[in-house]
């Protein structure tokens, strides 16, 4: 008699990463072709972990390497028996735990928080990563999102229309250590309003539609030139994570060479132990330089390919680009095309990044920097200032934004020529980058404008090592004014806002006498002189202006 689950169908949609291009991972996609078995689902919890494990060995069947994402529903977490089918898929399938992302999906009405709170530490610490879809489609309280702290979140495309929304979320993904997702992409629009949000993976039929196969390829629109990172901050290594293929440290050089010669794209094996720390990192191309041996098949087929292994390099989750090219510059160099694997808070192997993703990442970066750069000064345009700015304000920062130009600047050029007033440019510019310390940002936005962002206590000292210092040309003493705009969380939307602001604090600082400095508040009315004073009528037919 046929069983209901033969009218269930599984489809598969990849997870994009939108850095490397490639495929993090796969949903699987319940796709009942008779009934309302997913309605039923909602209900019993048994019954929609037993499709939970269907999907699981549906996967494979399909022999794919990748990790998964398997949904259940809140209510099924939060009665955990409810997952024992699950646990036990994972284990025939010889799957470790952190190779699986459960997908958490709403009602989440009626559903006991605690008791879900309560699975999600469970699976955790059994090594299951957790994700919360739907949010912000859905009816996830905020509270509950907090204290779940999933590893991963995932938003409704249809949330780009709300930018604010989009950029609240990725605020919080930020403070729990999550990675941000969106799906439902279906256009390239869409995908660069992803990328704008600083979403890490994204779903969608712009790179694949679900299949019944898993994609081996995807395709992911060319990313726009963005805003560099400055400094050793670097991007973070979230956004170059790779699916690591994984064995157990007991595993034979039999089980490596057929893992690698199965799967062409893995570049290289971890071995690791029981609670998934890895032990050992197998490079597939001196793995199978020495299989490939006279009597190496022979030699090494049955022993520990622990043995053809190597101490691997690892970095954690929280690790910048830079740091990993730290890690892969120690040692020698036939190891600097080894994968690095990425490791949770406790240890574990979660993905792996390659060498190459990096030094690509980070020199188009740094061309696309060497582009903004003003030719005079060296330092970055207004962009680069602009989206810093964008970024403080999504994150929830207070930041000031002050403008700095230097006073008469017509009459140096005039009086003193092009190149004495070049020099002056460049002088200021240089005195300006030497005051910024910890995140203060100064850009040179043309002629002799320059943009400075910092945090409010860098103000002073700042203020004090350029405004003071001695300026001249041409013979003629020079003053500097400064402006500053007090941006706290919430006073303004975006930079284009702050820098409205900013508009009136110039013209009044532009209009007193000597080195000047007017600072004001963002959304407040008035502002403070800290230097200068107002210049004494002048006489009828007198020029003025500064």
């Amino acid at each position: 008699m046929p069983s209901w689950t033969d009218s269930i169908r599984f489809a598969f949609q990849p997870v994009v990463n939108l850095t490397t291009g490639g495929v993090a991972a796969l949903e699987i996609l319940a796709r009942p072709e008779t009934g309302d078995v997913l309605a039923q689902a909602r209900r019993d919890p048994e019954l929609d972990g037993i499709l939970a494990a269907l999907a699981v060995g549906a996967a494979t069947r399909t022999e794919t390497l990748l990790p998964l994402h398997v949904n259940v529903f809140a209510a099924t977490l939060a009665d955990l028996g409810g997952l024992t089918a699950l646990r036990q898929a994972v284990r025939r399938a010889g799957r470790l735990p952190w190779e699986v992302t459960v997908d958490i999906g709403p009602p989440y009405t009626h559903v006991p928080h605690r008791a879900l709170s309560d699975g999600v530490r469970v699976l955790r610490g059994e090594g299951f990563r957790i994700c919360a879809d739907g949010v912000g489609d859905g009816d996830i309280p905020l509270r509950l999102l907090s204290d779940m702290a999933p590893d991963l979140l995932k938003l409704d495309a249809s949330l780009l229309t709300r930018p604010a929304v989009v950029r609240a979320m990725r605020t919080l993904c930020e403070q729990l250590g999550a990675l941000l997702s969106v799906e439902g992409v279906e256009t390239e629009t869409q995908c660069a309003a992803v990328r704008a949000a600083g979403a890490q993976l994204a779903q969608g039929d712009l790179f694949a539609p679900p299949s019944r196969r898993p994609a081996v390829d995807v395709y992911v629109p060319v990313a726009a030139p963005s805003v560099p990172a400055t400094a050793r901050t670097g991007p973070s290594v979230r956004q170059f994570l790779r699916p690591a293929a994984l064995l157990p440290a007991t595993a034979s050089a039999g089980q490596v060479r057929a893992l690698l010669t199965g799967s062409p794209e893995v570049s290289g094996v971890l071995l690791v132990d029981p609670a998934g720390v890895p032990v050992r990192s197998v490079h597939r191309s001196r793995f199978l330089l020495s299989m490939s041996g006279r009597y190496g098949h022979a030699l090494y087929a049955d022993r520990p390919a622990a043995k053809l292994g190597d101490p691997p390099r690892t970095v954690g989750i929280d690790a910048t680009a830079w740091e990993v090219l730290d890690v892969v510059a120690v040692g020698g160099r036939d190891r600097t095309s080894d994968d690095v694997a990425v490791v949770d808070h406790q240890g574990r192997c979660v993905a792996v990044v390659r060498l190459a993703d990096l030094v690509r990442a980070l020199a188009e970066s740094r061309v696309e920097e060497a582009a903004g750069l003003n030719p005079l000064t060296r330092l970055p345009g207004s962009d680069a200032i602009t989206g810093e700015v964008d970024r403080r304000i999504a994150d929830g920062r207070t930041f000031a934004l002050s403008w700095l130009d230097i006073d008469h600047f017509k009459q140096v050029n005039d009086g003193a020529g092009f190149a004495a007033g070049d020099e002056l440019i460049r002088a200021v510019g240089h005195a300006l980058q030497g005051a910024a310390s910890g995140s203060t940002r100064v850009g040179h936005i043309g002629g002799d404008d320059f943009l400075v962002l910092a945090d409010p206590e860098r103000l002073d000292p700042l203020a004090v090592s350029v405004l003071d210092a001695p300026w001249s040309a041409g013979g003629r003493t020079i003053t500097l004014s400064l402006a500053t705009v007090l941006c706290a969380p919430g006073s303004v939307t975006d930079h284009r806002q702050a820098a409205a602001c900013l508009a009136p604090l110039k013209q009044a600082a532009k209009a007193l006498s000597g080195a000047s400095w007017v600072l004001g508040r963002a959304g407040l009315p008035g502002h403070e002189i800290r230097r200068g004073s107002l210049p004494a009528p002048a006489p009828a037919g007198a020029p003025g202006g500064r």
